[in-house]
């Protein structure tokens, strides 16, 4: 009896606990990116670049516009997404997969173009390659495993593999 309490305390206090491991791993995470200039601000400068350029372009911009009605508060959504992702910060909740297999022929072509742009802006203010290259392939595997789910919902097993020709950066 007295080992169990003994091992969870030695758990608790070295750090190894399931929560204590995810809470460092979520920190490491997050000072990586720091260290290479994927901060906070640079999140939220790209966000706005990027999605002032989605709802200029003509394929992409009418499907946004027609979807989104307060671009406040999509920015400010698409703000914590990133950070979700790059910073593992666990402030993003929703459905991604839901709101993109709803948009009528959603194909590879949009998500060609979204990435396209998406890594027209990050080389437009690229803090330096290694944050570059960290955002451009989070943002290649979002867009893959979005088409890919698309596929699948619309086709079954044969659209498994529906991303593997979206462009890298």
């Amino acid at each position: 009896m007295t080992h169990v309490s003994d091992q969870a305390e030695c758990e608790r206090g070295s750090g190894t606990s399931t929560d204590g491991f995810a809470r460092k791993a979520r920190q490491e995470k997050r000072e990586a990116a720091l260290r290479i200039g994927v901060t906070g601000d640079y999140i939220s400068e790209f966000v706005e670049c990027f999605y002032a350029r989605i709802r200029n372009d003509d394929m992409l911009g009418p499907i946004f516009e027609s979807r989104v009605r307060d671009w406040s508060s999509h920015l400010d959504r698409m703000k914590a997404f990133w950070r979700s992702v790059l910073h593992n910060s666990g402030e993003f909740a929703g459905n991604p997969m839901l709101k993109h297999i709803l948009i009528p022929g959603l194909d590879a072509t949009h998500f060609e173009r979204w990435l396209n742009i998406f890594y027209e802006t990050l080389r437009d203010l690229e803090p330096g390659p290694e944050a570059t290259s960290l955002v451009a392939r989070k943002a290649h595997l979002i867009a893959q495993s979005l088409l890919t789910g698309i596929e699948v919902q619309r086709g079954g097993v044969r659209g498994s593999r529906a991303g593997d020709d979206l462009p890298h950066v």
